[in-house]
Formats: structure tokens, sequence, C-alpha cells
């Protein structure tokens, strides 16, 4: 069974969206350049990671070919529509393995894309980061953007002082996909994660992965989650919001958020098109 590697939160400016994260409480990374014309900046959490990003260098950004998956294409064409939460990342030991089950289980599949990028360590020494990822899509979800991601140099990638955070996040606790449709992912999102769906009344399907919950949901279960209606509702289904765990919730109490039972919500509208709920989840 595979786990989710890292949520990709797209925007027009990353300094705007560096600024707002930090505002929250969240420790970022620097910002970093991608070979491909995307500029991007990392909240680390345990298990997981969100990369912020915007496309910075536009005549750098490789189109989409025959076979061919360009992350870069598809973030700025998302981009064109509106800002928000574009990709869900999985994570892999063998992205060229998960092509060919993909492939041999009917899925849309794509040629893997390797790529390497310089990284500054704490002490200030640079070092190179390598990936292979794995691309996969649905004819019927289109705009939700779904690959698997192996890291060559994982010694190198997570550094314990991006783990600290002043809002006590620790963790994602679920990532939900959401529309009139979006039951009706449950085979595909089953056969790409190897996890098993569990129906939750008429409205959601929640597949606990490895790491972490991936929720399908009507918009009614949505809005009765979050508080707030689904964002960008029009063409199908879409990568939607997701729930931060946090040690506690005190330091988020006065930054003005919709407060929706025991959950702190920052609705879509004040964050880049993304509903983040926050819900105190003790570390273990």
């Amino acid at each position: 069974m595979k786990g989710i590697d890292h949520l990709v939160l797209a925007g027009h400016d990353l300094e705007a969206l560096r600024s707002s994260y930090q505002a929250l409480g969240f420790t970022l990374t620097p910002r970093g350049q991608l070979p491909f014309g995307i500029g991007n900046s990392r909240i680390q959490l345990h298990g997981t990671y969100l990369e912020l990003l915007s496309v910075t260098v536009p005549q750098d950004v490789p189109e989409h070919s025959a076979g061919h998956f360009s992350f870069a294409a598809f973030n700025r064409d998302f981009l064109a529509r509106h800002e928000g939460f574009s990709m869900m990342v999985l994570d892999t030991p063998d992205a060229r393995a998960d092509v060919q089950s993909w492939r041999a289980a009917g899925l849309h599949t794509y040629e893997p894309y390797d790529f390497t990028r310089m990284a500054k360590m704490a002490d200030g020494t640079e070092v190179k980061l390598g990936f292979s990822l794995a691309f996969v899509s649905h004819p019927a979800a289109p705009r939700v953007g779904l690959f698997a991601c192996q890291h060559h140099t994982p010694e190198f990638f997570a550094q314990p002082q991006y783990l600290r955070h002043a809002n006590g996040a620790w963790m994602v606790q679920d990532v939900w996909v959401t529309g009139e449709t979006a039951l009706d992912l449950a085979d595909f999102i089953g056969a790409v994660t190897g996890a098993t769906g569990v129906q939750e009344g008429s409205d959601r399907t929640v597949f606990q992965t490895r790491t972490v919950a991936i929720v399908l949901a009507r918009p009614r279960a949505f809005e009765a989650a979050f508080g707030v209606p689904q964002p960008h509702p029009e063409g199908g289904p879409q990568l939607a919001g997701l729930t931060v765990g946090c040690r506690s919730l005190g330091a988020l109490k006065e930054l003005g958020l919709v407060e929706t039972g025991r959950r702190y919500v920052r609705a879509p509208a004040k964050n880049f098109g993304v509903a983040m709920a926050f819900v105190e989840r003790p570390q273990h």
C-alpha cells in the first residue's frame, strides 16, 4: 500500500503563498527552483509535506507530448483557471514499477520522468537531489493531478529544523477529492494506492493509505466537514481541501479561522483556493 508523499498547492505569487502560510504559523524551507520553470517552497510535516509552487520561468515549461506528462504544464494550465490544490503525490520505492503495474491494470499512464536539483543543507553545503516521477490520470477527473514520486536521495531531503511549526502542526490527516461524481473514482483510487475504500454513508468513501486518508466526497459532505462550500465546483471532481493534525489548537484560535465543530478552517477564499482544516491530534 502506498502513502501520500506530498500535496501541491499552487498560486500565482510564490512569495504571497509563503507569507500567508508563515502567518499561519508554518515553518517554510527557502525558495527553490526546479529545472522546468517552477519555483517552490516546502512545509515539511511528519510523513508528508506541502509543496507551495508558482510558475516562475514560463519559457522553461515543457509542454505535454505523446506519452509524456508535463508537471509544469499541468500546473500552469491549472493556474490559468484558478489557484488551489492542484496535485496529490504518492510515495514509491520504484516509479518505473508503478508505471508497469498501473498500465497492466488498464490505467492511463505516461513515461517516467527523472530530474535532479540542487538543495542547501542546514550547514550551508549544497547537495544534489534526484527524483523519478510516475504519472497516472483518469479521464473523468482531468483536474486531479496524481503521480508517485521516488526520492533517490531521501537522506538529504527532510531536515529536522523544518519540522518545528509555531502552530503545532505535525501531520496531514486527510485529503479531500470533491465533486458530484467524486465517488465514481473509487476503483481508480483503490488501484493506484492499493488501499481499500470504506463507504461512510451515501456521500463519501474513505481510503486509509499508509500515511494519510483520501476522502472521496460529494459537495454536501465536504461542506458539512469544512463549514464552507467546495471551491471550484465546475469541471468535475477536484482536490478541494485537507486536514492538518496539530499538537494543540491554541496558536490558531486568534487567527480568525472558521470554527466548525472541533475544527478550525481557513476558507478557500482566504487561502489561495484551498480549504485547510486544523484539528487537535496530539503526537504519539
